[in-house]
């Protein structure tokens, strides 16, 4: 009798244990993420002649290339952003190229014309080599993803816009806008589209979303009173003027003098 009494304390405390050790063993559990690890496959010059991934590529390189290569205009000679102290051909025309398509968006969409344009030198990333120009020679020039946007400044930002060009010291590239470069190495004569600078007016600058942002330090776009995104990539601004043009103008026209 005092074994049954044992053995059935035994299996009670033997029941237990499993139960609990069901309940802890089917309960959620929680798992964190500790460690990700990845590693890098590279495509050799070998791989790539596997024919299998030649015939898959083959048809939409081909179809790229046929796009790109498509001739859009002439150029009569290089234009190189390398070329001139305060302005180069390469960058008057896209400065200009910027004025003259953006306002067909511009005008439609806000009523309102574009009075300047100010880029930056080092966006510039090729010639505009001489001869035939095509789809491939804007994604060259251009290759960034950079909208065209229109900033609406007031007269005392045109003057800080002045400013920034001779502390730069570079060719940035401007359309709109002239002046003179004073002996003390301030701004003199600035005019807009041939008017005297107005202080108290207001200004629709042309520029990209990145300028627009205070990349290379041109904080006076921050000041703005207005920001327009016209949605439109400066490359495909260049490579729709390419299209409308069959010999590509050359501006020789001087923007910035000096004393």
């Amino acid at each position: 009798m005092v074994k049954l009494k044992k053995y059935n304390g035994f299996l009670k405390l033997f029941v237990i244990f499993l139960t609990l050790f069901f309940i802890f063993s089917c309960s959620q559990k929680n798992y964190n993420l500790t460690k990700i690890e990845g590693k890098q496959l590279p495509i050799t010059e070998k791989d790539a002649e596997t024919p299998e991934i030649e015939k898959f590529i083959k048809p939409y390189r081909d179809h790229i290339n046929k796009d790109l290569d498509s001739v859009l205009a002439y150029c009569p000679e290089t234009l190189d952003k390398s070329t001139g102290k305060w302005q180069t051909p390469i960058g008057s025309l896209l400065a200009d190229v910027c004025v003259e398509r953006g306002n067909l968006v511009f005008k439609a969409r806000e009523k309102k014309e574009i009075d300047l344009c100010l880029l930056n030198h080092g966006g510039i990333r090729a010639i505009l080599p001489k001869g035939n120009v095509t789809t491939r020679t804007a994604f060259e020039i251009m290759p960034f993803e950079n909208n065209l946007v229109v900033v609406a400044l007031k007269g005392e930002q045109i003057l800080e816009i002045a400013a920034y060009i001779i502390k730069e010291k570079k060719p940035q590239p401007l359309s709109g806008m002239t002046f003179t470069i004073a002996k003390d190495n301030t701004a003199k004569n600035i005019l807009v589209q041939g008017k005297p600078l107005d202080i108290n007016k207001v200004y629709y600058v042309a520029t990209n979303d990145y300028l627009a942002n205070g990349g290379d330090s041109m904080v006076f776009f921050a000041k703005g009173v207005q920001k327009f995104d016209l949605n439109y990539k400066l490359r495909d601004v260049l490579i729709d003027y390419f299209k409308e043009v069959d010999t590509i103008p050359v501006p020789k026209n001087i923007r910035i003098t000096e004393e």
